[in-house]
């Protein structure tokens, strides 16, 4: 296995709440505290809350539109660009953000992404015509594009390599907790105060964030060395000595050059850029968007009502996420991948088979009672159910946290703002592509032969964990840019075979 090597000699198993760290008097060890990196992420994991409830949002909102009269009333055709509006303004929030949390920092970031949150909530809430409300989802949709670029930076960046996964994939719990809360005020909000409520995270975060630390890297990088000791004091604990980790900090940025898009053809940006595009690449076009198409259906089938079938995939996405959060720094990021791109790829072929069986039985009724009304088939509503629970579970264990926290990780810090605002913009790309063409994909290919399609997708993104994606738990963002630079031990692993640790290292 791909596998970065370490020197910390620290055991993945203790417990998190301090953390042994050699101190550089002598050696005395100290202990670090963990507490106040959990409260600066969950902090600013608000913005994935708020981010959520914009990707939930037109679920519970567009059957009260289309019982509008008048200027907001909304037929199926104008539905379908108001729910994908949010996915365009991300494409366009992302770049956006990547320029911000270089030259604005990733703290002020996050608090300037509050304003399209803002002023988008407040546009929806009092639209008096389409025009407005394709222009409020639009910017709450630049404001989650931001959002997604900037926290999964911010929390790498302040977080100790022992607990940079489980902070890292509250990124993608707090998004599934968003869509989640969405769906359960809808249920009996109108429209417009489901906008109202939406808006209240995103106050909050302006507000809380303001006293929380920008991030050391970033300090450092712009020269501002007594700043970034002063976080890493806060992040750390008052008893830690951070002169070393600010030394590997400086050593690290000392070692780059200015940015220039000619980077993009060194192998040290270019393997870390090309495995975070095609991580976005096999998240979206897995078929997530398909099966949260179907869920719907396929609950009513099962007898559950339309919003209380919403609100349950959303809780099943909150429970396996949650789960993902407690197993990423214990399992490490490729198993989790390995395992639930297979969960993924099994269940999609069996919701292949549900539609072809379907299919089947609909024929056979009617070439046996042409003139009579056909016999029903078997019920195969447990398959399509069981199908659905299992692909989303799967999803939410690896696929779906995972390509965020890994994008922060990877990128080397003098590219992480251009690298991560590209490989947001394709992420969002590929969820409008896939949300706009599915209905074009089924009509081509039929249900069974789209879902048979993302199973093969699932597969290749196995194979490409398998063969190209190194493990990155327990490891500094340093030594990670050391093991794709090949410098030192850390960049020595990259030689090896993908199913080979490096000596010392268990598989």
């Amino acid at each position: 296995m791909a596998t970065i090597q370490t020197d910390t000699g620290m055991d993945p198993d203790r417990d998190r709440d301090t953390a042994p760290i050699l101190g550089g008097d002598g050696g005395n060890r100290r202990r670090e505290q963990v507490r106040n990196q959990f409260l600066a992420t969950f902090v600013s994991t608000l913005g994935p809350l708020a981010f959520g409830m914009v990707l939930g949002y037109s679920s519970p909102a567009l059957p009260d539109l289309q019982k509008e009269t008048g200027a907001v009333h909304m037929d199926s055709y104008h539905g379908s660009w108001f729910g994908s509006l949010s996915a365009i303004g991300a494409m366009f929030g992302g770049p956006l953000g990547g320029w911000c949390i270089e030259a604005l920092g990733r703290k002020t970031s996050l608090m300037t992404a509050v304003l399209p949150f803002t002023a988008g909530w407040l546009i929806l809430a009092y639209a008096q015509n389409l025009a407005m409300l394709y222009v409020g989802r639009l910017l709450t949709g630049i404001a989650a594009g931001m959002t997604s670029l900037t926290v999964p930076v911010y929390v790498a960046e302040i977080s100790s390599p022992r607990v940079r996964g489980l902070l890292g994939a509250s990124f993608q719990l707090m998004v599934t907790i968003g869509i989640l809360l969405v769906y359960v005020f809808g249920n009996f909000l109108h429209w417009r105060w489901l906008a109202i409520v939406c808006l209240v995270p995103a106050v909050i975060l302006i507000i809380a964030m303001a006293f929380m630390p920008e991030t050391p890297r970033w300090l450092l990088a712009k020269g501002r060395r007594p700043a970034a000791v002063t976080s890493l004091l806060w992040l750390r604990g008052p008893d830690v000595d951070v002169e070393d980790e600010c030394a590997d900090i400086e050593s690290n940025l000392q070692q780059q050059e200015t940015m220039s898009w000619r980077e993009f053809t060194q192998p040290s940006l270019l393997k870390p850029f090309a495995i975070g595009m095609a991580l976005m690449f096999f998240q979206q076009f897995s078929g997530i968007n398909a099966v949260i198409f179907y869920s719907v259906s396929i609950l009513e089938d099962a007898g559950v009502e339309g919003h209380t079938g919403a609100i349950i995939v959303g809780a099943v996405q909150v429970v396996a996420t949650f789960v993902a959060c407690l197993l990423m720094d214990k399992m490490g990021r490729r198993i989790l991948l390995i395992v639930a791109g297979v969960g993924m790829a099994i269940t999609s072929v069996t919701f292949g088979l549900y539609f072809q069986l379907e299919q089947n039985n609909n024929h056979n009724a009617t070439l046996t009672a042409p003139t009579a009304t056909p016999a029903p088939g078997p019920d195969l509503s447990w398959l399509s159910l069981t199908s659905m629970i299992v692909y989303i579970i799967a999803f939410s264990l690896g696929w779906g946290p995972i390509p965020w926290l890994m994008m922060s990780e990877i990128f080397p810090a003098r590219a992480r703002g251009t690298a991560s605002g590209i490989a947001t913009l394709f992420n969002w790309f590929g969820a409008f592509i896939v949300t706009k063409e599915f209905n074009d994909m089924v009509a081509a290919f039929t249900e069974q032969g789209a879902f048979w399609f993302f199973a093969g997708i699932c597969v290749l993104g196995v194979l490409f964990v398998c063969f190209l994606v190194p493990e990155t738990k327990n490891v500094s963002l340093e030594e990670i840019e050391a093991y794709f630079e090949g410098r030192g031990r850390a960049g020595s692993a990259l030689q090896r075979s993908p199913f080979s640790a490096p000596p010392g290292e268990d598989t």
